[in-house]
C-alpha cells in the first residue's frame, strides 16, 4: 500500500513539473520591434513566471487591424486576427486603441489580455515618451506580465495599488507607481491557475 501512495505521489508531482515546463509563451513581433525589447521579455516572463518563451519572426500590419482613425491598431481586431490554441504575447512598437465606450470610441492603451484566453498584445508606442530606454522596458514588463496575468485568469486588482494587476486607467503613472510584484490576493488566485 505503501508502494503505491509513493508511486501516485511520484506521478502527482512528476506531471506538475511537466505541466509547468511545457508551458511555452511565443513572443509575436507585429511590424518592426527593437530585438533588446524582446529579448528582455522573453527573460522577464522566464523570471516571473517560470515560462519558457520563444520568439517568432514578425508579421507584418495589415490595413483589416486598423482603428477608426486609421492612425493606430485596434487592438481586439489583432486579438482576433492572431487568436491561437499557443500562448501568444503580441509585441508592436505601433500605437494601439481600444473602443471604450461612445464617448472614448478610440481609447489609446498600453495592452490588452482577456480573461482566460491565450492571446494578448503590448505596445511600447506609449511607454517610452520622455524616459530612459531602462524605465520603458521596465513599464514593457510590467504591461507584459499584466497582460500575461488576465490570460491566465485574473482580473484588475483593488487590493493594493502597488499590485502589477490593476487597472492603469490609460495613465503611465498608474505603471510608475506598480511594483514588479504581485498583492498577495492575486498570488494567491494566480498560484491556484499555475
Amino acid at each position: 500500500m505503501k508502494k503505491i501512495a509513493v508511486l501516485l505521489l511520484l506521478c502527482v508531482l512528476f506531471s506538475s513539473f511537466v505541466n509547468l515546463k511545457s508551458t511555452i509563451i511565443y513572443i509575436q513581433p507585429l511590424g518592426e520591434v527593437n530585438q533588446e525589447s524582446l529579448n528582455y521579455l522573453k527573460k522577464s516572463i522566464k523570471d516571473f513566471y517560470g515560462y519558457d518563451c520563444v520568439i517568432k519572426t514578425k508579421v507584418s500590419f495589415t490595413d483589416d487591424i486598423l482603428a477608426s482613425s486609421r492612425t493606430r491598431y485596434e487592438a481586439s481586431k489583432i486579438l482576433k486576427k492572431y487568436i491561437s490554441n499557443d500562448n501568444v504575447l503580441i509585441v508592436t512598437e505601433k500605437d494601439i486603441a481600444y473602443w471604450k465606450s461612445s464617448k472614448f470610441p478610440e481609447w489609446g492603451i498600453f495592452g490588452l489580455g482577456r480573461r482566460p484566453r491565450k492571446t494578448c498584445v503590448i505596445s511600447t508606442f506609449r511607454l517610452k515618451k520622455k524616459v530612459t530606454n531602462q524605465r520603458m522596458l521596465e513599464r514593457l514588463k510590467k504591461v507584459a506580465l499584466h497582460e500575461i496575468g488576465h490570460n491566465l485568469g485574473l482580473e484588475h486588482c483593488t487590493n493594493n495599488k502597488e499590485c502589477m494587476m490593476n487597472d492603469a486607467n490609460g495613465t503611465i503613472q498608474q505603471v510608475d507607481r506598480e511594483k514588479i510584484w504581485f498583492c498577495s490576493t492575486c498570488m494567491t488566485l494566480i498560484s491556484k491557475i499555475k
